[in-house]
């Protein structure tokens, strides 16, 4: 069995390879020209005033690809000087606290380096496939039909998503087969498992600053674009003349897809992680294959999403606007049904009969059974789904939320403001309760590990996750590819009808990633509480966590602040650096009048705009990730463990409910200005350049880094902490038995 379970994981990261090229190499198919009037079954052609366009195209192309690629190189280079000097306090630090066991602080090391290798990894494949996929989704869009252009950019999300899942999958697994040969032993895999979670670590620290530097750089084009651009001088978004333009289409690959592809990546590592600690005693009862099921389960999540990829490709294609949002809805309910019987194959295969549990408070151990853990994993993968439709319904407009945000800009920006906040407010309820039942459920069954399970349940068809949330951004850079490349205004309809779906489908992506990281977060609390038990010789934590000693209550306070003012740092960079970019944009207007008019003969200074979303998001991402990641581990060393278990819980607590309800008023606002701009004139909410508009642009400019840069970000808030936490437990432990040095433990 240990042969087939090591093969199973093997060929599902070779098959998900495989796909992720057959995808892109049917995307590259497509040229880079401009073929307008071709039919659908003529080839493309360039000629007359198409040649322009094509020439148009291929520079819009390269402007954003290097603007992207020089974005991504500065702050890779930052974050491997970073991990450069991490890793060697990693080192020291876990050796240190496992009694100088170099081996530990060695393999900890390594794979902490790993991981942020391949998260850095993942995110640049995703903007090179995204970059590569715009300008060739709006080519397909300038074909009759819509088939062409869904499948195009559907195919591009495909290509991070499989590749994304593939790589995380194998690069831990032979991560874990490495270690192995110096820990052969049963017993001696908790070590193993203990060593393993440096590479969540690495993929989670990678994933702050991708998100948070992301995130400022297209928000504060974005929001700049939209203000000077939108609101001041009327023109349309994505305008050639807006010199913010190319700096907010290449904000959307490194942001968007870049850093959430980091995000992600960090997610599935670190649930990996935790389920592997808290189950690292199954393997003395269960061997190899009973302690790496929740590896497997990735990897016939990979299987299931490949399988059920077709259903919108091929079975059931997009032909019309309508079919768009449905189509990738279908994605994910499909997976989610199909997951429930082929992860109860996979435990009944793997998994023996009965296997045994260390129970994560108290002492004995739990007898498990192949069924128990496909309740838990299924508990997550239908809680996902109900939270991603919970989440839809609060940011479509095809719902009455949204278009409640809608009317309430009759009475101006701030009725907008209200409205939307609230509703963020209100929309964290069920989430929230969903997420409380999962995780009472999963704990009955399972102990700990049965909500770890249950977090692995909920990223189980990530690749279909990411598929979906790239799709967004890469049919958002179409549409302004087009209206940079003036093609015909039915080419941006068809691309802004394909991104409206997307917003909706990447609101339910946040949805998922927010509730899949409360779990992975407090799966992470229970993997510290095991390693804090076996480190103390069951002396600390052997009852549980006691919330009422002083220090713990006084760092759950502490830990509920911490997402508040990561929020206010972030808010405030993106704030700061929209404000240079609007400072910027009206300065090259001012000085270059001409601009303004309708066919103005010179460009405006792209790279200028560049430079400053660049230069803000390498400088503002440096605080908040630096606060996030130094906190826990200046906690531990100073005030002991139970003072972090206190900061975790209150971390945890304050982020699920400031995550969604950023997320989701974010995502309202949008939705309801893309509302108003259906709207005719002589309508109640009178379409686009009226007042109400106006009003919802105002809105929807706040809920750009509500939802884009500090509401995403939370979700690695709380996962960053609890792995910090994980990975220097034996030091925390080391410094005075866990009463850290001033010894309030």
């Amino acid at each position: 069995m240990e042969i087939s379970a090591s093969s199973l994981v093997f060929l599902a990261g070779v098959v998900g390879i495989a796909w992720a090229y057959s995808q892109f190499r049917i995307i590259a198919k497509i040229p880079v020209e401009s073929n307008s009037g071709n039919s659908e079954s003529q080839p493309l052609t360039s000629s007359g005033n198409d040649a322009e366009k094509t020439a148009r195209l291929q520079e819009i192309y390269q402007a954003i690809y290097e603007g992207a690629e020089s974005f991504l190189r500065a702050e890779y280079i930052v974050c491997f000087w970073f991990i450069s000097v991490f890793s060697i306090i990693v080192l020291v630090l876990v050796a240190w606290g496992t009694g100088w066991d170099a081996a530990r602080g060695v393999f900890t090391a390594l794979s902490f380096l790993l991981g942020a290798i391949t998260s850095m990894g993942s995110g640049y494949l995703g903007m090179k496939v995204a970059v590569f996929s715009n300008v060739r989704t709006t080519v397909s869009a300038q074909k009759p039909g819509w088939t062409d252009c869904f499948n195009t950019a559907f195919r591009a999300g495909a290509v991070m998503g499989f590749a994304l899942c593939a790589l995380g999958l194998l690069m831990l697994y032979m991560t874990m087969l490495a270690f192995r040969m110096h820990y052969p032993e049963a017993k001696q895999w908790i070590y193993l498992t203990e060593c393993i979670t440096g590479y969540g670590l690495g993929g989670s620290v990678i994933a702050m600053f991708g998100r948070v530097g992301g995130g400022i750089y297209t928000k504060a084009a974005d929001v700049g674009a939209d203000l000077v651009g939108k609101v001041v001088h009327g023109i349309p978004e994505d305008d050639p003349r807006n010199p913010a333009t190319i700096a907010d289409n290449v904000g959307d690959n490194v942001g968007d897809v870049a850093g959430m592809g980091s995000d992600l990546f960090g997610s599935f590592a670190e649930s990996t992680c935790a389920a592997l600690v808290i189950g690292s005693s199954i393997g003395i009862s269960g061997g190899w294959d009973a302690m790496v099921f929740p590896i497997l389960v990735s990897s016939v999540g990979i299987f299931v999403c490949l399988i059920c990829s077709f259903i919108a490709t091929h079975i059931k294609t997009v032909k019309r606007e309508a079919d768009v949002e449905m189509a990738l809805k279908v994605q994910l309910i499909s997976t989610t049904i199909v997951m429930i019987p082929t992860v109860y194959y996979t435990a009944m295969s793997y998994l023996p009969a009965k296997f045994q549990l260390a129970k994560t408070v108290g002492t004995g151990s739990l007898d498990i059974t192949p069924l128990d853990a496909t309740y838990c994993v299924a508990m997550g993968v239908v809680g996902g789904l109900i939270i991603g439709l919970i989440t839809e319904y609060y940011t479509s407009h095809s719902y009455q939320p949204v278009r409640e945000v809608a009317n309430s800009c009759k009475t101006g920006a701030a009725t907008n403001m209200i409205y939307g906040i609230a509703l963020g407010y209100k929309s964290a309820i069920i989430p929230v309760l969903v997420l409380a039942l999962v995780i009472y459920t999963s704990f009955t069954i399972c102990d700990m590990y049965g909500v770890a399970l249950a977090a692995i349940g909920f990223l189980s068809n990530l690749a279909t996750g990411l598929t979906i949330d790239v799709y967004g951004p890469v049919c958002d850079n179409a549409g302004g590819i087009a209206e940079m490349a003036e093609l015909d205004p039915s080419v941006r309809e068809k691309t802004d009808a394909l991104d409206a779906a997307g917003n909706t489908t990447a609101a339910i992506g946040k949805g998922f990633a927010i509730g899949s990281a409360a779990l992975v977060s407090l799966a992470l609390f229970g993997a510290f509480v095991t390693r804090i038990r076996h480190a103390s010789g069951d002396k600390v934590f052997a009852d549980g966590v006691n919330m009422l000693e002083p220090v713990t209550f006084a760092f759950l306070i502490v830990g509920g602040m911490i997402p508040f003012a990561f929020a206010a740092l972030t808010m405030k960079s993106v704030g700061e650096a929209a404000m240079a970019m609007v400072l910027e944009v009206q300065r090259q207007f001012d000085e270059k009048p001409h601009l303004l008019d309708a066919n103005p003969t010179e460009r405006p200074d792209y790279d200028a705009c560049i430079a400053i979303s660049t230069q803000a998001s390498l400088r503002e991402m440096v605080p908040p990730a630096a606060m996030v990641i130094f906190t826990p581990l200046l906690t531990g060393i100073f005030f002991g463990v139970s003072a972090v278990s206190g900061l975790l819980v209150g971390s945890l607590i304050a982020s699920i409910q400031l995550a969604i309800s950023m997320s989701n008023s974010g995502g309202a606002w949008d939705n309801a200005k893309k509302y108003i701009e259906k709207a005719s004139p002589d309508s109640e909410l009178q379409g686009k350049g009226s007042d109400i508009h106006k009003a919802a642009v105002v809105g929807d400019t706040v809920g750009d880094p509500f939802k884009d840069t500090s509401g995403p970000a939370l979700n690695i808030v709380m996962k960053l902490q609890a792995v910090l936490a994980l990975v220097f437990a034996d030091t925390f432990f080391a410094v005075n038995a866990g009463k850290g040095l001033l010894k309030m433990g």
